[in-house]
């Protein structure tokens, strides 16, 4: 028997409606049914065991195979449970005294009906639960007939070993599919009686999970199939730590977490070394910030906080700390003098610690190299400054600075840098966000550290001590900070490495290499099947820490979202070949 939905012909039957979704045919068979080309067979589930423990249908929800399973409840009003007890234990009961009265021996299971029966309804007459009439039902789906059978062979034995009775709803699989359908519809009522706390122990998703169904998805389950939603700005602190070994995902995961952040209506600010967030930012019209390129230049003198009072003091600071990350450690005299020579500069310019002289030009890392070359002590400094104002490493500090950063995604990328800037540039993409958390509006926020290792590495003490600065002092201004790094040892062996991973709540472990795991292991206690989980998993999964609980977790996304996040070569030229064509 056919029941054929409509269909486009030429010119022979009306379009399809707009909108309507489901298979083009459906064909029926005594125990089956074929919707376009696959094939699908619905069982009721009869017979349930007498005692289980929570979470125990769990195995079937998280089936891998092609399995839809549908619980049906629906309460009993009390005066209507009180009667089907009552009706309940007289059948029983008249049952073990025509037994009785025929001379049989007892029956165990119908003695245990009887009690069971009797606790319940002593149960509900107290108040303690309530009645349930519980209908479940599975159907299994395959491209064809062969298939179809030996996924009903396989589900078949996993209720078998969960104790559950399967029947197939012969004649009735139509009815039968429907009602697993996302629909709420129960069209076979083949149903069994459940009291309240059968119920919850019957309940598919009690299993051990990520609690929490707010904040962004970050993917499903691994071991139960449950979406998993995790929310940074709720945890006792909003940052996080992703460490995997190279080509585990790292980035990838980032990118995702930026976007489905930024439709929650987060500000992200990214430091990226290898200039991988570039086309999500064009994507989504955010910014970039190409440290090294023509015309992209930043002035290190400008004031941070202008109008205020402090600002000046502030900003001496700053250049003392790029003056030893440009030129090494400085001695006291050296300090002294360059001091001398920023706060002259200043006054050249007309800025003083009065707010009202705020809004003057700043003046350049030139000014003060010019200043220093006439002061005593100073040669040696203007000296060692001279190749970064008018010497070969002159392309970011020569002119007043020309990159206004706006928007709600901006990406400072380190990548063009040579390697004589690189601590520099990574020092203004680091101040700059500074100044934004600090001064700029109050809204949620995420930063992102991607490769940490070589920040640490280039910025040195300097960076290491402003990763230290935001993982303790980011959640004051609503700001949460995720360090993505895979090198454990870069992390872990200083103390102030330690003590971004220790102000994380939020930790992501992907797939490691033999010889860090131990380290990992021992860093955030991990269990030996957890160890093995990292050593061996997949691509794309890895393991969440939230507090004390723990998830593996596969991270899905979209097709948009992947294009947008993938970084494998084949696929970013296919990508930028469509582009270049209009695709």
């Amino acid at each position: 028997m056919k029941l054929f939905a409509a269909r486009k012909q030429a010119a022979a039957s009306p379009a399809r409606p707009q909108g309507l979704v489901g298979p083009e045919a459906v064909e029926l068979f005594p125990r089956r049914l074929r919707t376009g080309d696959a094939w699908s067979e619905t069982f009721a589930v009869t017979g349930y065991p007498r005692e289980v423990s929570p979470g125990w249908l769990a195995p079937l929800a998280s089936y891998p195979g092609s399995v839809d399973v549908a619980l049906h409840v629906e309460p009993m009003p009390n005066d209507e449970a009180a009667r089907h007890l009552r009706r309940q234990l007289a059948r029983l009961e008249s049952t073990r005294r025509i037994e009785a009265k025929r001379e049989r021996l007892a029956d165990p299971e119908l003695d245990t009906a009887a009690e069971d029966a009797a606790e319940l309804g002593a149960s509900i007459a107290r108040g303690e639960g309530r009645l349930f009439r519980v209908g479940l039902y599975v159907t299994v789906r395959a491209p064809d007939e062969e298939s179809l059978a030996a996924e009903v062979g396989r589900v078949r034995s996993l209720c078998a070993s969960l104790l559950l009775q399967m029947r197939p709803v012969t004649f009735r699989a139509l009815q039968g599919w429907i009602t697993t359908l996302p629909l709420g519809l129960d069209l076979l009522r083949l149903r069994r009686t459940f009291d309240t706390r059968a119920l919850a122990a019957a309940f598919p998703f009690a299993s051990a999970e990520i609690e929490g169904a707010s904040g962004i998805l970050l993917g499903r389950n691994a071991t139960t199939g449950g979406l998993v939603f995790v929310d940074r700005f709720t945890l006792d602190n909003y940052n996080q730590v992703i460490l995997a070994q190279s080509g585990a995902g790292k980035s990838y995961l980032a990118k995702l977490q930026i976007l489905r952040s930024l439709y929650a209506g987060a500000e992200v600010l990214v430091i990226d070394p290898e200039n991988e967030y570039g086309r999500l930012a064009r994507a989504v019209g955010g910014t970039q910030v190409t440290l090294g390129a023509d015309g992209a230049r930043l002035n290190p003198l400008d004031l941070a906080a202008a109008g205020q009072p402090e600002a000046l003091t502030e900003q001496t600071l700053f250049v003392h700390t790029l003056a030893a990350a440009l030129l090494g450690d400085l001695t006291v005299a050296e300090r002294a003098v360059l001091d001398r020579a920023v706060l002259a500069a200043y006054e050249q310019a007309g800025i003083t610690a009065d707010p009202a002289t705020h809004t003057r030009p700043a003046p350049l890392l030139a000014d003060v190299v010019s200043i220093l070359e006439h002061l005593p002590g100073g040669a040696g400094l203007a000296d060692g400054l001279h190749r970064f104002t008018d010497g070969s490493h002159r392309g970011l500090f020569d002119q007043p600075t020309t990159v206004r950063p706006e928007g709600r995604l901006i990406v400072f990328s380190l990548r063009d840098l040579p390697a004589g800037l690189k601590p520099a540039g990574a020092l203004m993409a680091m101040e700059t966000i500074w100044r934004r958390i600090t001064r700029g509006p109050r809204r949620r926020r995420v930063v992102v550290v991607d490769e940490a290792w070589l920040l640490l590495r280039a910025g040195g003490e300097a960076g290491a001590q402003f990763m230290w600065r935001l993982a303790k002092s980011a959640r004051k201004y609503w700001c949460g900070l995720t360090t993505i790094t895979q090198d454990i040892d870069d992390v872990v062996a200083t103390d102030l490495g330690r003590a971004v991973i220790t102000n994380a709540s939020h930790k992501i472990l992907l797939r490691q290499q033999a010889q860090a795991v131990e380290a990992i292991a021992k860093v955030f206690a991990l269990s030996e099947g957890e160890r093995s989980f990292l050593l061996a998993s997949p691509q794309g999964e890895g393991i969440l820490i939230l507090g004390s609980e723990r998830a593996a977790v596969r991270f899905v996304a979209s097709e948009r979202e992947h294009e947008l996040a993938t970084t494998k070569p084949e696929e970013l030229e296919e990508l930028e070949a469509r582009e270049a064509s209009g695709v």
